[in-house]
């Protein structure tokens, strides 16, 4: 067996919305995983303000670092290489984070790896339930993302079967809790609420369920229309709105849809395991019925734990982990962050090197004063 620490030490930062995620792994194990929230600041807005969480990036990314770094019980020097999320995401959130990736990596004379969001939240479950199969059929849902990918590699390899055409899972919870004034975020407050209530309670539309619809493709805008204008119109006559039965119908329109199209992409494309990850992979029902579904169709369902679901730094320091472990090209010092960063590119590895003009970065920073390091990281 292996010795553990011949596996890549690596840590990743996490800054596509408004969390502030360090990770630190070696090779498949979790050492530290650090989040500071903003959340607190944006739910007076009712959603996500950008601005405000590029400030408060900027303001917690030390911090963080500091805190992982001693949670783990390594110094800055030993590692293998940092990670960061190069896209998608919030365009200055994601700066914020690159930028502290590089100063860094460049610093400690370390390679850079610039990964992409979604592939990380594949990554992180090699962190509870070991190595992906591959290929491994995956299905991403979050307040940005409700995509199903098919991956053979996680590094080099990650193609799209469907995805949304409007809005995202997580968008319609946060939605539909604005309107029933249950406060931001929506996914947990829904998924509290919905408990008590009554799925079958309020039959809301199925988006996409028909035979002529895309197979894989995702719609909630219409859910969202439809249980808006049920809610407004017992309101306008003067009713009491249920709010534990319309969160409970709602929450099983959404699930219903995202389990029954991922156990049909499962069959047919013959890949016998399924893969839950994103914020909403926390929502208790969406777990239930994904593993009665999966159960029935023999496939095996892995969803990581509900904290390594949401946005963080563990996945990010997975994914980098694993580039370093196959030997993948490490990103350019140029590298920028692309808010629309395609899936289909697990990362973004340095042109020159990509094509064996270039060398290994780790070994390209000679000229960084190491007097400078030494006071920088002691």
């Amino acid at each position: 067996m292996a010795d553990l620490r011949d596996e890549p030490l690596v840590l990743g930062i996490e800054t596509s919305c408004d969390e502030t995620g360090v990770g630190i792994v070696r090779g498949t194990t979790l050492l530290a995983d650090a989040v500071a929230s903003s959340v607190d600041e944006h739910a007076r807005f009712g959603g996500v303000v950008p601005e405000v969480a590029s400030r408060a990036h900027l303001e917690a990314m030390v911090p963080t670092i500091r805190r992982a770094l001693k949670e783990a019980g390594v110094s800055a020097k030993d590692l293998d290489g940092v990670a960061v999320t190069a896209g998608p995401g919030l365009a200055g959130a994601l700066l914020v984070g690159v930028s502290a990736a590089k100063a860094y990596a460049y610093a400690l004379g370390k390679p850079l790896y610039g990964v992409n969001h979604l592939a990380s939240h594949i990554c992180v479950d090699q962190l509870e339930h070991g190595p992906l199969p591959e290929p491994t059929m995956a299905l991403l849902v979050s307040g940005g993302h409700s995509s199903l990918l098919l991956s053979s590699d996680i590094t080099s390899d990650v193609r799209p079967m469907g995805a949304t055409i409007d809005d995202a899972a997580g968008e319609a919870f946060d939605k539909i809790a604005r309107v029933l004034n249950l406060g931001f975020p929506g996914g947990p407050v829904i998924d509290r609420y919905a408990k008590e209530g009554d799925p079958n309670a309020i039959s809301f539309p199925r988006g996409l369920t028909g035979p002529r619809d895309p197979a894989y493709d995702f719609s909630f805008s219409g859910l969202k229309t439809a249980v808006a204008r049920w809610i407004e119109a017992r309101r306008a006559a003067g009713e009491e709105v249920p709010v534990r039965d319309v969160a409970a119908s709602f929450q099983e329109a959404v699930v219903d849809v995202l389990t029954r199209k991922a156990v049909r992409a499962c069959k047919d494309e013959g890949v016998d395991h399924l893969m839950i990850g994103g914020g909403v992979a926390a929502n208790s029902r969406l777990r239930a019925l994904a593993q009665e579904r999966c159960e029935k169709a023999g496939i095996r369902l892995r969803v990581p734990r509900p904290k390594l679901c949401t946005d963080n730094g563990a996945m990010v320091a997975a994914l980098g982990a694993e580039m370093v472990a196959r030997g993948r090209a490490a990103s350019a010092w140029d590298l920028s962050a692309d808010s629309s960063l395609p899936v289909t590119e697990p990362h973004v590895p340095d042109p020159e090197a990509a094509h064996g003009h270039g060398h290994a970065h780790a070994h390209s920073h000679d000229h960084v004063h190491e007097l400078s390091k030494e006071n920088l990281y002691s």
